[in-house]
């Protein structure tokens, strides 16, 4: 009997170290703040490369950005302590810093000072004292941030893709399948457009937000029968397909043609051709139209 009673302890005993161990394994580690007189961009991208030597540990990142104010500063730590998390800054006005720090200390939360030990450096070696503006660097190199968000948004608008957004977009290119849209949409993204485009395919109807766009941003690809054809039989060599099908079959390119020219025509659409075009070429077109009809250049 005493037996029996001392190996149900130890399954009860195992069993209750098997759920610990599962909730250890499940349980999501404490967050991340990062906290910013600005956007947090540089601080979460500097915490993204350390978290990637933690491969498959998913730690939460929360972003605080904006901070002007120690009340907030206050808020963020207060939140640290709730959780149990660490604060991560990239404040460069000194009073923050300090606020910041000595909450930290006040409430015994960690915090990771990425700026001031730089700063506090270059202050000695310099002989100069530090502007303490946030967001100085991407207002100096905001043309570049201004490319890197239209690049991003033309390779998430491609191929009619995310339609609710077509509004955001500065051009909107129309054309059948194998007209050039992906390589001008990228070209004119790394110029700094957002563009978005949207194939025309029998069958399948246009995206509806295209009529609630302005008419003026939206442009149609023309190109030859000849050249088109070409294109496709190209692809579809590539793709491994042999033999007739209808993405080549000559009345069916004719007719996609004929619809694009169509839907053109009724949606008050201009065109450019693009037949035998370089893509700069094109995309010197497709800019004129724009800046001509909405003024706005970059």
């Amino acid at each position: 009997m005493g037996r029996s009673n001392a190996f149900t302890k130890r399954q009860g005993k195992r069993k209750r170290q098997e759920i610990t161990g599962i909730e250890d394994r499940t349980r999501r580690p404490p967050p991340i703040y990062i906290v910013s007189a600005g956007s947090g961009a540089s601080g979460e991208q500097i915490v993204e490369t350390v978290l990637a030597q933690f491969p498959q540990i998913q730690v939460p990142i929360i972003k605080i950005a904006h901070v002007r104010q120690k009340e907030q500063i206050e808020d963020a730590v207060v939140e640290a302590v709730t959780t149990g998390g660490t604060i991560v800054h990239t404040l460069v006005n000194n009073d923050l810093r300090k606020a910041l720090i000595h909450s930290g200390k006040k409430q015994n939360v960690e915090t990771i000072d990425l700026m001031g030990p730089l700063l506090d450096r270059l202050t000695e070696v310099l002989g100069r004292e530090p502007l303490g503006q946030a967001g100085l660097y991407r207002q100096l190199h905001q043309a570049y941030f201004d490319r890197i968000a239209a690049i991003e948004f033309t390779v998430g608008h491609d191929d009619a893709l995310e339609p609710q957004d077509l509004s955001l977009a500065d051009i909107v290119l129309l054309g059948v399948s194998r007209c050039g849209k992906t390589p001008l949409s990228m070209y004119l993204a790394v110029q700094g457009w957002k563009v978005a485009n949207i194939p025309i395919v029998l069958g399948i109807p246009l995206p509806h937000q295209l009529r609630e766009i302005d008419r003026h941003r939206v442009i149609g690809l023309s190109i030859d029968y000849e050249q088109l054809m070409i294109h496709r039989k190209r692809r579809q060599e590539r793709m491994g397909i042999t033999g007739p099908s209808p993405y080549t079959k000559p009345s069916m390119v004719l007719e996609e043609l004929e619809a694009a020219q169509k839907i053109y025509k009724e949606g008050g659409f201009r065109v450019i051709t693009v037949t035998n075009k370089p893509v700069e070429t094109i995309a010197d077109e497709v800019i004129g139209l724009i800046t001509s009809s909405l003024g706005k250049t970059l």
